[in-house]
């Protein structure tokens, strides 16, 4: 058998209002083929966050698994850094 490695990203929550549900927001930096400029893309993601354990702002890493729903098919697996409340 092969082993099957499943791809991980690191981003900031921008919303978790929603039940088990929180959105990240994973952001990268490519080079552009023809100017050669390094630019910032993003991407947002729904990932189950069964515990509720997030909120915004917060930096998290995510799993991608099988889907769970129509938007989601990511999973939390852990908090890296909580956002400190005032």
């Amino acid at each position: 058998m092969t082993d099957k490695r499943t791809r991980t990203e690191t981003g900031r929550v921008i919303s978790s209002s929603r039940d088990k549900t929180i959105t990240v927001l994973v952001e990268r930096k490519v080079k552009h083929p023809l100017y050669k400029k390094i630019m910032r893309r993003s991407t947002k993601l729904q990932a189950h966050d069964q515990d509720n354990a997030c909120n915004s702002g917060d930096l998290v890493t995510i799993q991608e698994c099988k889907p769970i729903s129509k938007t989601k098919s990511w999973n939390l697996l852990k908090v890296e850094e909580k956002t400190k409340e005032i």
